[in-house]
């Protein structure tokens, strides 16, 4: 009989809401433009990725394989990946559309402080930006965080403790 173990769904969306929470103190602190913080929630990401791996593994007293670990690690990260494309939207349309016009103003002092476009190079950018912002969020949601939960993944299903059985040691 299989060990009941918590679900990715579980864990991603524990994950998700600390993501969210988290979020949400960056924008309501006015940290919006503050690139460390921003670095924050892949740490968070990392760190609750590699938290399920270890929890799954830890369920199932290391009965299983790097392959099953990896695999609820994804999982876990393809939950988080579907709730915050989905709170995103929520977000920017409905929540806070006022988000779009605060990411844009700090887009336009990073390039008239570099000094290298002129106002309409900058002003035409900007309302391509305006007009994509919503697409370019989710898809850089759905790469960005595939990318590094895949490889929270890797780390958390290598750190996990593993002794898998073979089903002919459990016959005996």
């Amino acid at each position: 009989m299989e060990p009941k173990t918590t679900t990715p769904i579980v864990k991603g969306i524990i994950i998700t809401l600390i993501l969210i929470v988290f979020g949400l103190v960056i924008y309501f602190s006015g940290q919006f433009g503050n690139q460390s913080l921003q670095y924050v929630q892949y740490l968070i990401l990392i760190g609750g990725i590699i938290w399920s791996c270890i929890y799954y593994a830890k369920q199932l007293n290391g009965n299983t394989t790097f392959g099953n670990v990896f695999a609820h690690g994804f999982k876990t990260t393809a939950v988080i990946i579907c709730l915050l494309a989905v709170y995103t939207f929520i977000s920017v349309e409905f929540l806070f559309p006022d988000m779009v016009d605060k990411v844009l103003d700090e887009a336009r002092k990073n390039m008239e402080a570099q000094k290298t476009l002129t106002s309409d190079q900058i002003q035409t950018g900007l309302d391509i930006t305006r007009r994509f912002f919503l697409p370019f969020a989710i898809g850089g949601i759905i790469i960005i965080f595939a990318i590094v939960g895949a490889i929270a993944s890797l780390i958390g299903a290598a750190v996990a403790k593993k002794n898998p059985q073979s089903p002919f040691q459990q016959q005996m």
